[in-house]
């Protein structure tokens, strides 16, 4: 992870890592965030009066003051931010006292805090309630603060201190944390050029400004093309085979953009779209999922064929500079991956058998195809409905049927928090004092089993316009004994709201990303280190996803299952029978599943461990695209990749060479869900375990080190090969 030195920049990465009566809640007060709209003027948001970021938030455990921030506040927020800690970093760089852990590095640790708060909030909203005005200020704020990252991590003065520490740490009697920042921070400005020439650090300057403005466009286009191609339906009987709650949705969304009489799919950000299981209409299904695929590389204003080839060639050209191969040999030797070598080895053993499972699968479903008295040959778009209804003829029920039981209240609070509840001592209470950025969010304080307050869990669930799509975690306040901070974070998903007054009523995959994610924010609440570097989530990216993979174990587990499975109108249990089935379906389409990951996480590599001569021109990358994936023997015509190329949010962000982190994470997920199999699973003592070795310790210690700690031994590949079907 960065230093908090750059932290904004890992803002930009980390946001980029997914129906009932809900609970009623207080409206929150209109905030400039909500409505676009200035609530002060230019002049007035330089007074530390009106702007709520020059001074830290007066509320409980300085929650942001979300109903007083305004857009106009955010740049004179970030420019005396980054004003503030040049200013800071010049007087450590240029001290005359010689270099020493409390004067440099602890130093360092401290500076920034106005920037911090600032950009925390800033790229949360850019993510999950943003605006043009949002838009404008990130494309004008990407090249500023690359430089300011520059000017600091590529400052001579300031890197000789840091070395200087660094040449003489066995003689500085540090603790293990201590120990452990110097040699993180050592490492940060080494991989930032720190050590290159003059003449080279100025070229390093221009790539990573140009490569923040790319990254922005490439973003910004994403989102601008899913509203610009949500998909229009004239009549309510095209939607034949939808919920009726999702049908009524698109009918308001359609209302909500002036299209009167008609019904309106909005796309989620992956390839395939939730409404292909169930739709009746083949030729609506081909027409989403043409769609869908077509995101980014169509042509017009958000097309991102050239912004990819561009940032892939300065990424390269960085690399280089710093003496890589490629920009994915640059990213992964600071993985616990560490080799491009070996992430090849662990995709390219995969592959094989997802493959071999999908074929299997799809030649399944083209037998469902035959007996539903049909003679085409299956098409991609016809994956999700025909096994829909294979699921029904094997397993003698369809996804529909879990919907009932599936209430998002019930999911959160007798699911998700009944589960951390009962293997940390958890206590959850809504806060509804305090303010929210978007009427649908809520806020909870956490209680830990003493009793104290452990911090504030922010939920966002509902997909709107100005969300990005996927599911994601974040925090406004990371956990610190060195700020004396207590943990804010939130969870962000893109739930189809329904009708006002109606339920909202969730799809299994919904219910299995909020435990993932709530996963996240456990890492993040957890955490208990002295130095905000390390604090909470803030671990190798291939290391990130495994503890909110581990808690997905809950969603499923007898106890924790029978408490939320309940129908949201008669209160009644979801059936044994039904119940058993959802488990028995577990290694149900993993063939499907895996490939598609595969198949995104090879593309992933291929185009990163292209040398900077290497890369296609923007008329090549769907062409280099193809290319790859049949060179991995992994294209399938049935089975798109997760992502295509043009829509790949994740590599413009923290996982650029590095999207391969779910499946080598879920190795250690896998080998931990056995180990609580063999403990007897939802136990407090298992969970006081898990969080003392492993989900307290953030990246104060080598990762791997901790899973050793945890699990007492290194990890077993072979009970995520029977989990997936790939033994």
């Amino acid at each position: 992870m960065k230093p908090r030195l750059s932290i904004f920049l890992a803002m930009v990465a980390m946001l980029a890592g997914c129906s009932e009566q809900q609970t009623q809640v207080e409206p929150a007060q209109d905030s400039a965030i909500e409505s676009g709209e200035p609530a002060v003027t230019s002049a007035e948001v330089e007074s530390p009066a009106s702007n709520p970021f020059f001074a830290e938030s007066p509320l409980y455990l300085n929650y942001p003051q979300f109903d007083l921030i305004a857009n106009a506040h955010y740049l004179p927020a970030f420019e005396r931010g980054m004003a503030e800690e040049l200013a800071e970093i010049e007087a450590i760089a240029n001290q005359e006292a010689e270099a020493s852990f409390d004067n440099t590095i602890l130093a360092m640790e401290l500076s920034g805090q106005l920037l911090s708060r600032a950009s925390r909030v800033f790229f949360a909203m850019r993510s999950a309630h943003s605006n043009d005005d949002i838009l404008a200020i990130e494309q004008q704020l990407a090249p500023e603060l690359a430089a300011h990252s520059d000017a600091i991590l590529l400052n001579r003065e300031l890197f000789a201190r840091v070395e200087s520490l660094y040449g003489q740490r066995a003689e500085l009697d540090l603790d293990e944390e201590s120990l452990r920042l110097l040699e993180q921070y050592h490492k940060d400005f080494v991989r930032a050029g720190a050590a290159l020439s003059p003449e080279e650090q100025e070229r390093m300057r221009e790539i990573n400004g140009e490569i923040a403005m790319l990254q922005t466009q490439y973003s910004q286009n994403v989102l601008g093309e899913v509203n610009d191609m949500a998909i229009v339906v004239d009549s309510r009987e095209e939607l034949t085979g939808l919920n009726a709650t999702l049908i009524d949705a698109a009918e308001k969304e359609a209302i909500d953009r002036g299209l009167d009489g008609k019904f309106v799919i909005p796309l989620l950000n992956t390839s395939g779209q939730p409404a292909l299981a169930n739709l009746q209409n083949r030729a609506l299904r081909e027409r989403i999922h043409r769609t869908s695929l077509s995101r980014g590389s169509r042509g017009g204003d958000f097309d991102n064929r050239q912004v990819l080839s561009d940032v892939l060639r300065l990424r390269g050209e960085r690399a280089n500079l710093l003496g890589y191969d490629n920009h994915a040999q640059y990213i992964l030797e600071d993985q616990t991956a560490q080799t491009v070598a070996a992430v090849n080895e662990r995709l390219g053993a995969l592959a094989p058998p997802a493959v071999a499972n999908a074929e299997r699968e799809a030649a399944d479903l083209q037998q469902m195809v035959y007996a539903d008295e049909q003679d085409f040959e299956l098409a991609s778009w016809d994956w999700d409905y025909y096994t829909e209804k294979l699921r029904a003829a094997r397993y003698d029920f369809d996804a529909n049927q879990l919907r009932p039981y599936f209430e998002l209240d019930n999911v959160l609070q007798r699911g998700v928090f009944y589960a951390a509840e009962q293997l940390y001592g958890l206590r959850f209470s809504e806060r509804r004092d305090l303010p929210v950025y978007q009427e649908d969010v809520r806020a909870f304080e956490v209680f830990d089993a003493s009793g104290t307050t452990l911090g504030i869990f922010i939920a966002d669930f509902y997909a709107r316009p100005s969300k990005r799509g996927g599911a994601w975690m974040n925090a406004y306040i990371s956990q610190s004994d060195l700020l004396n901070t207590q943990p804010i974070v939130a969870n962000h998903l893109n739930i189809t709201k329904p009708p006002e007054g109606e339920a909202t009523l969730l799809t299994f995959d919904e219910v299995t990303t909020m435990f993932h994610e709530f996963g996240h924010a456990l890492h993040g609440m957890f955490s208990s280190v002295e130095y905000p570097y390390f604090s909470g989530t803030s671990v190798p990216r291939d290391f990130v996803e495994y503890p909110s993979q581990v808690n997905e174990m809950w969603a499923t587990w007898p106890e924790v299952l029978a408490n939320y499975a309940i129908h949201y109108e008669t209160g009644a249990a979801m059936p044994t029978e039904l119940l058993d089935k959802v488990l028995s379906t577990q290694k149900f389409n993993q063939g499907f599943a895996t490939t598609e990951y595969l198949a995104a996480s090879i593309l992933d590599q291929a185009l990163h461990q292209l040398a900077a001569g290497q890369i296609p021109s923007g008329g090549d990358i769907m062409n280099f695209e193809t290319q790859a994936l049949e060179a991995a023997g992994i294209a399938l015509d049935t089975v798109p990749p997760r992502y295509r190329a043009t829509y790949f949010s994740h590599i413009m962000g923290g996982y650029s060479a590095g999207y391969y982190s779910y499946i080598w994470s879920e190795v250690l997920d896998a080998d931990t869900v056995e180990w609580f199999k063999e403990n007897g699973g939802l136990l407090r003592a298992n969970g006081d375990h898990f969080r003392r070795t492993l989900l307290s310790q953030g990246g104060s210690r080598d990762a791997m080190a901790l899973f050793r700690d945890f699990r007492g031994r290194d990890a077993d590949i072979q009970p995520l090969l029977e989990r997936r079907g790939l033994n």
